[in-house]
């Protein structure tokens, strides 16, 4: 791979997080693998296949999009929201266009919309060839002079709506007093001119851009409506149509916006700056200029700047605003810590092992920023709904005119003003907004507590399983053995006995010998050196201690050697066996005497039963645990836990098996593992639930919902949120519903005035709104 850098001038681009558009666009896909934009650079670096594109190609490719994309940053601008549909729109069809000269008729080029994210294909993905090539990307000449002048003095989004809102409400409120003092018809004509223009203007261009595209929308049923009231000499309730319609926006955009907030929030847990170790000495360093491998000090009550390791010194750290845990974690050298998180007892060195736009902080905005951009399966059918449903309403307003006017000879104004009202009442705002205003607070409620979910489709699934499987070792369990029993012989002290087993365990690598010489450790013994140690395959171990010979190992070992074993001792081990523990026999045989039985397992986590206890409580009709452990391991853990079925001796594809099967009986079905050795199952369960993805790039990457924790509790907590959501989901649609339904049988049958329905109509979606909100506040 070759790897070469077209450095120019950095330009920070002009505005917020649309450009991300660009590289949604063109990253992972044939031709062009990767696609990162550097938004405070203005530098955009792309990997593509040597093989699909020349670097002339590649680097036009970049300029070109690059171009276009600045030009719907402007637009995008206007509503403050990252990859609107409408941007993304746009730049799909111009992007394939432009691929389609690229690609020389050797491939058919096709880019869909989906998810909130462009996909451009041109050719077989391929990971055989890559090329970089890195430019740095600057806003066209005159792009400031082409933005409308509200966005030059610095009123976007919500400012620029609250703006309009308010000279509307001011110069509608003068017109109307203008009227009643006997102000000149000119001069009331133009305060409704005004009102008209600030009530409209966002809308208007909402509206339009969409009509260009060929579909119709909301803001466009609104314009028509406030136009067609002015038309009939009603501009006071066309100019009142328009200021609810403009609060309405208003207050939606200030109540979506918390959502986006409560994670940006996240960033700022951040410091800004580092303590660096140069030399002797302790520098002060932004975050973004540390390198990999850089030391960084830490002190009590400070944030920790970067993920790191941490090299000296002993502390406790509150990691809640990565993991979710409410308990400080202890951090000794050799411990990860991560950015954002809290330094609370004691100083600590770090050294630097993520870039800080690579940290797990970081990681977690993006996949949140991503998965609120993902649409649920309801909000998909909603939208494609609003466009058949708009269309039929713009129908039915046409209708109302002709029919009554051609057929009954009924007076115009009166059946135009109806269908006016028509228009307003029977607009599906609130049906609209009541899914993402559901599913975003979700996400972002679940990203505060340590729950990632992927996107609102993972989010719904997760609130439909009837099967939750668990993978054994390091889910169920805590995935390392310890040292469970020790039995001495006859009158061997414990101690001793412990002593002298840990001096040869303490030359093995086996896990089993790894947790007896912890155990030796945690009860503060002096353990001898072993001398020619010898590891006996599938039998165990021997060696030489204070001038002893000791085997240490199970039953065919002195079985093959004609040792007899003593009945108490033979029974022990039986016990110990059938309860899925691991009994290792120890023995002097230097003194020919028996020393004892060690009993090593891999213990169940000590919240497991109550997380089973909790999940059953929710709901969930069967818990089942897999693993690749015997049958008789399976069922002692399965004891312990209390699960349903357990299922032993699997390997990665008789899991899956296994899961398609239990979907077959039960219905959707999660599978809850680490995200590592366990990525088949993940991937064929409807949900694939990762565990400790703190750090975890894996678990980050392959599941759908990760639990940031190594914490089984926070999957009861992941399975409520999404089950309120759904919930709330379902109250919205309800309730948007049977409001349009009462406003429509008011307006047709006791001639609901338009300024009632716009009220009606605005303060439903108001209300869904904020019932959506109400899941930010969801604690479990």
């Amino acid at each position: 791979m070759t790897t070469k850098t077209l450095e120019k001038t950095p330009v920070a681009p002009p505005h917020l997080r649309c450009t991300d558009v660009l590289s949604d666009a063109l990253r992972g896909h044939a031709g062009i693998q990767e696609a990162k934009l550097d938004l405070q650079q203005g530098r955009l670096k792309i990997v593509y296949d040597p093989r699909v594109m020349d670097r002339g190609q590649a680097l036009s490719v970049v300029r070109r999009a690059g171009e276009k994309a600045w030009a719907q940053v402007q637009r995008c601008a206007l509503a403050n929201t990252p990859a609107c549909a409408d941007c993304a729109a746009d730049l799909g069809k111009e992007l394939t266009a432009h691929f389609q000269a690229l690609a020389q008729g050797a491939f058919q080029p096709a880019a869909t919309y989906q998810d909130g994210q462009i996909e451009v294909h041109i050719g077989p993905q391929t990971d055989s060839a890559r090329a970089t090539a890195e430019v740095t990307i600057a806003p066209s000449a005159g792009t400031e002079e082409r933005l409308p002048i509200w966005e030059r003095w610095g009123l976007t989004g919500i400012r620029a709506q609250a703006m309009f809102t308010t000279i509307t409400l001011i110069t509608l409120l003068l017109a109307a007093f203008g009227a009643r003092i006997g102000l000149p018809a000119r001069s009331i004509t133009a305060l409704y001119v005004v009102a008209y223009g600030a009530g409209g203007l966002l809308g208007t261009i909402e509206g339009v851009g969409a009509l260009r595209r060929g579909e119709f929308n909301v803001d466009l049923l609104m314009i028509l409506a406030a136009l067609g009231a002015a038309f009939i000499g009603q501009p006071t309730e066309g100019a009142i149509l328009l200021f609810l319609f403009s609060l309405s926006n208003t207050l939606q955009e200030y109540a979506l916006g918390r959502n986006r907030q409560a994670i940006e929030k996240l960033l700022e847990l951040r410091p800004p700056i580092a303590l660096v170790k140069e030399g002797a000495d302790w520098v002060e360093r932004p975050v973004e200029a540390l390198r990999l491998e850089d030391i960084v000090l830490v002190r009590p009550g400070e944030r920790f700047p970067i993920d790191g390791e941490v090299v000296s010194g002993e502390t406790e750290v509150d990691q809640s605003p990565i993991t979710g845990e409410s308990v400080p974690v202890p951090k000794r050298p050799g411990d990860p810590v991560f950015a954002g998180t809290v330094n609370t007892t004691g100083a600590v060195e770090v050294r630097v092992t993520h870039l800080a736009q690579d940290t797990t902080l970081a990681k977690i905005v993006q996949l949140v920023e991503k998965a609120q951009e993902a649409k649920a399966r309801t909000q998909r059918m909603l939208d494609d709904f609003e466009q058949v449903y708009a269309k039929l309403v713009l129908l039915g307003a046409v209708l109302l005119v002709v029919v009554p006017v051609l057929g009954f000879h009924t007076p115009f104004d009166r059946t135009f003003y109806r269908a006016m009202t028509w228009l307003v009442v029977a607009s599906p705002c609130a049906l609209v907004i009541s899914t993402p205003a559901s599913i975003l607070s979700a996400i972002a409620n679940g990203a505060r507590h340590g729950v990632l979910f992927k996107g609102g489709a993972y989010l719904e699934q997760t609130a439909l399983i009837k099967v939750v499987a668990f993978d054994k070792t390091g889910t169920l369990t805590e995935g390392e053995p310890k040292v469970t029993g020790l039995y001495p012989y006859d009158d061997v002290r414990e101690d001793a006995f412990l002593r002298q087993v840990a001096a040869v365990e303490a030359r093995s690598e086996h896990p089993i010998a790894r947790a007896i010489v912890h155990e030796a450790q945690q009860r503060g013994l002096e353990v001898p050196a072993a001398e020619d140690f010898r590891a006996l395959v599938g039998q165990g171990v021997e060696g030489w201690v204070d001038g002893h010979l000791l085997w240490i190992g199970n039953e065919r070992l002195f079985a093959e050697r004609d040792v007899v074993l003593p009945t108490a001792l033979r029974e022990r081990l039986h016990q110990l066996e059938e309860q899925g523990q691991t009994a290792m026999l120890a023995y002097d045989a230097t003194a020919q005497t028996w020393l004892g039985v060690v009993a090593v397992a891999d213990t169940i986590r000590a919240d497991a039963p109550q997380v089973v206890v909790r999940l059953k409580k929710l709901g969930i009709e069967r818990v089942v645990m897999l693993t690749g452990d015997n049958e008789r391991v399976a069922q002692a853990i399965a004891r312990q836990v209390d699960v349903d079925e357990a299922y032993a001796r699997l390997l990665p594809k008789d899991k899956v098996t296994v899961l398609e099967s239990l979907r077959r009986r039960y219905g959707p079905t999660a599978m809850v593992g680490d995200g590592v050795n366990d990525a088949p199952a993940l991937a064929t369960a409807d949900v694939g639930i990762a565990m400790g993805g703190a750090g975890t790039d894996v678990a980050l990457e392959t599941a759908d919902v990760v639990l940031m924790a190594d914490n089984l509790s926070h999957l009861p907590y992941a399975i409520g949120l999404a089950r309120r959501a759904r919930r709330v989901v379902w109250q919205n649609l309800t309730f948007s519903l049977a409001v349009i339904v009462l406003l429509v049988a008011l307006a047709f049958g006791a001639d609901l005035p338009l300024p009632l329905g716009v009220v009606g109509h605005e303060g439903s979606t108001v209300l869904v709104v904020l019932n959506g909100l109400r899941l930010l506040a969801y604690r479990g």
